[in-house]
């Protein structure tokens, strides 16, 4: 555990970025080694990065009801890890937030994620963060979230769950009838070992 917590420690000082962040460092991530799913996400927004609290946000609200998840159980980083693969919010773009900054997912992905060995299920959120954990295919966050069965039951890939994909949502009805009963279903399984 001394391990883990000084490791968590040094990443949550990490400066790498500082000189390219508009709102200066503040990494924001939830872990702990007993937890048994991990979010895999993308970066901090600006509301997250002034609460210091992952999800904390529309998006949070609406991961919350996919998992159909309670804060309280939302935020127990016994239960569930909070890896995004930017830690720190890295600007604001013309059509919403930049991508994740290059330098933290090498600096600290791999060894935070072997510090979760109980890990029974990982979800997987938005393009930069699946691809991540599936390859740098061609493949499209549509088509990848098309494909779940195929990474079932320990991953699976979801589309971001900002408002910004409201209109995804609407083309997708599948995702909502198909996927969302089965993940909930999961989770609750995970969840209650």
């Amino acid at each position: 555990m001394t391990s883990f917590t000084s490791l968590l420690a040094e990443v949550r000082a990490c400066t790498l970025c500082e000189a390219d962040l508009p709102l200066g460092p503040r990494p924001v991530l939830q872990l702990h080694p007993k937890a048994r799913i991990l979010i895999a996400g993308q970066a901090p927004g600006s509301k997250v990065h002034e609460s210091g609290v992952p999800f904390d946000d529309a998006s949070g609200n609406r991961l919350r009801e996919w998992l159909d998840v309670t804060r309280e159980t939302f935020y127990d980083p016994k239960q569930i890890a909070i890896l995004p693969m930017d830690f720190c919010f890295p600007g604001s773009g013309k059509s919403g937030d930049l991508p994740p900054r290059p330098e933290c997912a090498p600096a600290w992905r791999e060894q935070l994620l072997g510090k979760l060995p109980h890990l029974e299920l990982t979800l997987v959120l938005g393009q930069y963060a699946q691809a991540y954990h599936f390859g740098k295919a061609s493949t499209s966050v549509t088509e990848l979230v098309k494909s779940w069965p195929s990474y079932w039951p320990h991953t699976v890939p979801l589309p971001h769950p900002s408002p910004r994909n409201n209109i995804w949502l609407r083309r997708n009805a599948w995702f909502e009838a198909e996927l969302i009963p089965s993940l909930r279903k999961r989770v609750a399984e995970v969840l209650a070992r």
